[in-house]
């Protein structure tokens, strides 16, 4: 083996070189070595040991590649695909074998090279080369380290104390110059799709491509499609990724689940699997060639075998240049579980090269997997919205001589907001108003929702007065705590003691609440308000006059017997009553909140004259014009206006 630097221990602890002839060890440039150079040919970034690594690592090299062509250092586009290539595949191997935060650098020198290094934190595990996987993992059809050998001019492995880097030196020489492809800006989905698949095949340029670029191809593809949670979005970037560089043109057909339960559409009338995506080079050959697959849509015989398997060529909707052909179909499955066929057809060929035909099955299985990902997204918010729903008044009361206004926006369309409201008739010429903030969200905050809400109006229309509401409503959560607590015990003795993993253990049930009572009067509206653990409501006058309406008291769900007090005012005619949830009062601007410097009240002032309908849109338009991000918690504001 090449000698190593002193630097670098040459064998770190449970790793034998002799256990790997085959990986050629030898000793990258020293660090220093730039030392004195321009620092602009020099870059290092620490990633986080996550899948999320090997896309953030490529970006990178994608950024300093295109830097460097602006500075006039580098021209070309092999030498960047190659590295881009090598640091997709080390930074993944760092990743999956070692666990560890990974350390990339790639420095570019005199001659035009570039070395690329890639370092983790667990020095007794070698990289490891695809060529050994096990039946039971997915291929990657003969890519690995050995392209990382066959790309480098040199590479190696160095070892120093409690750590391990895998260096690759890549050559300048025979880089050609670009070929005119344009450079995206990477907005939107279907764009980077069709730069992942620049132009026709060319078959001089196939096998070198496939040798060379597939394995970024298919890292690039990968990012793509993880980040869509549309399925019919998923199933046209498949269109745009495949034609026209690996076939001239495919289909995306779609099962959903009663197709899987109930078979194939055969004259049972059951829906059969529908064709979601149609894509031909040629834009005019598109419709008759949906035409034609509509009729015959593709009929699996081997179960979950993701495939291949011939598809009968469409000779005769491709016109006589097309008239013969391969097609292959792949069963697109993902937690074993079919969720459609993706064919693919290219004109002239008897059948597929291998090359390509399980490059696509390696695609396939991606696409497979952004489908049930997608769906499960759609799922889940779905039944997000359905709950959200189940959550709120299908509708606000209206109250004989007042008006009012409502802004509600939940910072995450994806689950249960912490906030809620209510504005609702209790009998006896009574109506109740209240705006609550649970902590959290998502599932825990609707179970408290799912509390509060129903036993308010059910305790206000029982008769029970806004103090002795509170009372009991604090009493309902402490006991509902405590079963839970009681319940997450008994769970952990039938467990064995085992540990209890984050978010299983019973959690606390904090509610901010703002409840009120309003009783049209002779001349105004009665109202009999408190607030526990919640911003204070604001009273405006028509003269512009603010004040606050209420006395702080502690939450709801944390004092055992805590004892509630009310307040009453009247509002007269042009007066204005304002609630609002944490996300209006500590909107954020820097260090500065909404409501420094009494920012809520001074707002509403401006507000005088104005409608119910009008305060609270300009409340809400200021809340947001406050900070430059959209506003990072639940937003909920209620005014109430006498008439």
């Amino acid at each position: 083996m090449g000698a190593i630097p002193t630097q670098r221990e040459t064998v770190s602890r449970g790793f034998e070189p002799s256990a790997h002839p085959t990986v050629p060890v030898t000793a990258p440039a020293s660090p220093d070595a730039g030392a004195g150079a321009d620092p602009r040919t020099r870059r290092h970034a620490t990633l986080p040991g996550s899948p999320l690594a090997p896309g953030s690592a490529r970006a990178l090299v994608r950024g300093v590649f295109a830097e460097w062509a602006e500075l006039g250092l580098v021209t070309g586009e092999r030498l960047a695909d190659d590295v881009m290539i090598v640091v997709s595949e080390l930074v993944t191997n760092a990743v999956v074998h070692a666990g560890t935060e990974v350390e990339l650098a790639c420095r570019l020198e005199a001659d035009g090279a570039v070395v690329v290094e890639v370092g983790d934190h667990h020095p007794s595990r070698a990289p490891r080369d695809h060529a050994a996987e096990s039946p039971y993992e997915t291929p990657e059809y003969r890519r690995g380290l050995r392209l990382v050998a066959t790309l480098a001019e040199s590479w190696g492995i160095a070892y120093r104390t409690g750590a391990k880097t895998v260096w690759a030196r890549l050559s300048a020489q025979d880089a050609p110059a670009a070929d005119g492809c344009e450079a995206h800006a990477g907005e939107r989905a279907l764009a980077d799709a069709e730069i992942l698949a620049p132009g026709p095949h060319r078959a001089g340029r196939d096998r070198e491509w496939l040798g060379r670029g597939a394995l970024s191809f298919l890292a690039e593809a990968s990012d793509l499609l993880a980040g869509q949670l549309d399925e019919g979005l998923v199933a046209a970037l498949t269109g745009q990724l495949i034609v026209p560089r690996l076939a001239d043109w495919c289909a995306v057909w779609l099962e959903d689940e009663s197709t899987v339960r109930g078979g194939w559409a055969d004259g049972t009338g059951l829906a059969g699997p529908r064709l979601t995506r149609v894509w031909h080079a040629s834009e005019n050959l598109i419709e008759e060639l949906r035409r034609r697959l509509e009729k015959e849509p593709p009929r699996p015989q081997n179960g979950l075998r993701s495939g291949p398997e011939p598809y009968p060529w469409p000779g005769e909707a491709l016109g006589p240049r097309s008239a013969h052909g391969a097609a292959l179909a792949y069963r697109l499955i993902a937690g074993g579980r079919p969720l459609g066929t993706l064919v693919i057809g290219r004109r002239g060929l008897t059948r597929f090269p291998d090359e390509i035909v399980g490059l696509v099955e390696d695609l396939a299985r991606r696409v497979a997997l952004a489908i049930g990902a997608a769906r499960q997204y759609a799922r889940q918010a779905t039944i997000s919205a359905v709950l959200q729903r189940g959550l709120l008044p299908g509708a606000v009361a209206e109250i004989p001589g007042m008006c009012s206004a409502l802004v509600y926006e939940p910072c995450d369309q994806g689950g249960p907001s912490g906030d809620f409201y209510d504005l609702f008739p209790a009998g006896d010429g009574r109506w109740c108003f209240a705006v609550g903030d649970v902590q959290g969200k998502g599932p825990e905050a609707a179970v408290v929702i799912g509390l509060a809400r129903p036993w308010l109006r059910l305790l206000a229309r029982e008769g029970y007065r806004v103090a002795d509401v509170l009372d009991r409503l604090n009493q309902l959560l402490l006991d509902d705590a405590t079963e839970a607590a009681d319940a997450a015990a008994r769970a952990l003795v039938a467990a064995g003691g085992r540990a209890v993993a984050p978010g299983e253990g019973p959690q606390t049930r904090f509610l901010s609440l703002l409840y009120g009572e309003l009783a049209p009067f002779d001349g105004g509206i009665r109202c009999t308000l408190a607030s526990a653990g919640h911003p204070l409501p604001l009273v405006l006058r028509p003269d512009g006059e603010v004040r606050t309406a209420a006395q702080p008291q502690t939450l709801l769900g944390v004092i055992e017997d805590a004892t509630y007090l009310s307040e009453t005012i009247e509002l007269g005619p042009g007066d204005s009553l304002l609630c609002v949830t944490d996300g209006v009062t500590e909107r954020r601007c820097g260090s500065r909140q909404f409501d420094d410097g009494d920012g809520l009240a001074r707002a509403l002032a401006d507000c005088a004259g104005l409608s119910a309908e009008l305060i609270a849109e300009r409340i809400r338009r200021l809340v947001h014009d406050f900070g430059r991000q959209p506003p990072e918690d639940d937003l909920a504001l209620l005014v109430l206006q006498a008439e």
